[in-house]
């Protein structure tokens, strides 16, 4: 599947091979849920979850339909929070920095039209709760991207199963000389993970 050219040179920038032993034991129980749902021919829908619904899950969201798409795997990727804050501006620039095309509408919590490929449909991303009614309310796998939502959501009603990969937080960056290197450090490791889990999904 053809990518957007600036993004096709980022993507071949990434090395699945360098996720680490830990991450893959953490990884593997989303290929399996993935692998499970395309073997029984059924939809595949993920929704990330991280507290305010503004970094890590919104970054989640955009690379696991990319990879999705660029490994020929029909998934529906979303994301949601606890609260509504807004998507970070910091991390909106970091995906811009990947390669993605951007159109932004609106104010305060605007909607991101987020771009990666000319024949797909771009991901559509906001802050929102994660039972917001343009995420899906059954048949979904609730994926929890950060410590502090994965602990304070026992529950995730409606999600057929619950797996924790937890990112850490570039927030702990803002305002100081690495805050743009932080945000794409973790951009690329969502990327380069994302871009795994799919690499190892058999249609």
């Amino acid at each position: 599947m053809q990518l957007i050219d600036q993004l096709t040179d980022t993507v071949h920038k990434l090395n699945i091979d360098d996720v680490s032993q830990e991450r893959l034991k953490v990884l593997e129980p989303l290929i399996h849920y993935i692998q499970s749902k395309v073997y029984a021919g059924e939809k595949v829908n993920l929704n990330f979850i991280c507290t305010h619904n503004s970094r890590r899950s919104q970054f989640s969201q955009i690379w696991a339909q990319t990879a999705a798409y660029y490994h020929g795997i029909e998934i529906c990727s979303y994301s949601g929070g606890v609260e509504v804050t807004a998507f970070n501006e910091r991390a909106v620039e970091a995906v811009k920095r990947a390669g993605f095309g951007i159109v932004e509408k609106g104010e305060g919590n605007p909607t991101y039209f987020i771009y990666f490929s000319e024949d797909a449909e771009p991901v559509t991303t906001f802050s929102k709760v994660y039972d917001d009614e343009i995420n899906p309310k059954k048949n979904f796998a609730a994926i929890m991207t950060c410590s502090h939502a994965d602990e304070n959501c026992p529950f995730i009603p409606g999600a057929e199963q619950r797996v924790p990969v937890r990112y850490d937080d570039p927030k702990a960056f803002d305002g100081t000389p690495s805050e743009a290197a932080k945000y794409d450090e973790r951009s690329m490791q969502i990327a380069n993970e994302m871009f795994y889990v799919f690499s190892q999904i058999k249609n």
